[in-house]
C-alpha cells in the first residue's frame, strides 16, 4: 500500500505532461464560449446600437413591452412615442425592440442569405446584360 503511494509520488515528478493535460481542455471550453457565445452576442449588441442612432423622427417602432407607436421626438437618452392621437409616451433609447423607418424598411441587418441571394440576382441580371450587349454587336 505504502509502494502505491510512492508510485503516485513519483508520477507527478512529470509536470510537462499533466500541464498541458490540464490547460487543453480549458483552452477549448474558452474557444468554444467564445464563437458560440461571447462573438454573437458582442454583434447582436453593435446591431442593436446601429438600429438606435438610425432611429429618427416618423419610424414606427415596438418597445420591449410591445407597447407599437411611431417616434415624433428623438433626445439624447430617451425617445419620445406617439402611440395614439392624444397620447405620447417617453422611453429610454435601451427601451425599443425594434424600429422600422418611416418608408416601412426594416433597419435590422439582412441575413447572409438574403444578402446571397441579391447579389446572385445581380449577377444574374449583369449577365444578361451583357448577352444582350453583345447580340446588339
Amino acid at each position: 500500500m505504502f509502494n502505491s503511494y510512492l508510485l503516485q509520488a513519483a508520477g507527478a515528478a512529470n509536470p510537462q505532461g499533466s500541464l498541458l493535460s490540464m490547460i487543453l481542455p480549458f483552452a477549448l471550453i474558452f474557444i468554444v464560449f467564445y464563437f458560440f457565445m461571447i462573438r454573437p452576442q458582442n454583434k447582436k449588441a453593435k446591431e442593436t446600437q446601429a438600429m438606435l442612432d438610425a432611429m429618427k423622427k416618423g419610424d414606427k417602432v415596438v418597445t420591449i413591452g410591445g407597447i407599437h407607436g411611431t417616434v415624433s421626438q428623438v433626445k439624447e437618452k430617451t425617445v419620445i412615442v406617439k402611440v395614439d392621437d392624444g397620447t405620447k409616451l417617453e422611453f429610454n433609447r435601451s427601451a425599443i425592440a425594434t424600429v422600422n423607418n418611416a418608408e416601412g424598411i426594416s433597419v435590422k441587418k439582412e441575413s447572409k442569405k438574403e444578402k446571397a441571394a441579391e447579389s446572385i440576382e445581380e449577377a444574374k441580371a449583369e449577365e444578361e446584360a451583357a448577352v444582350k450587349d453583345s447580340e446588339e454587336k
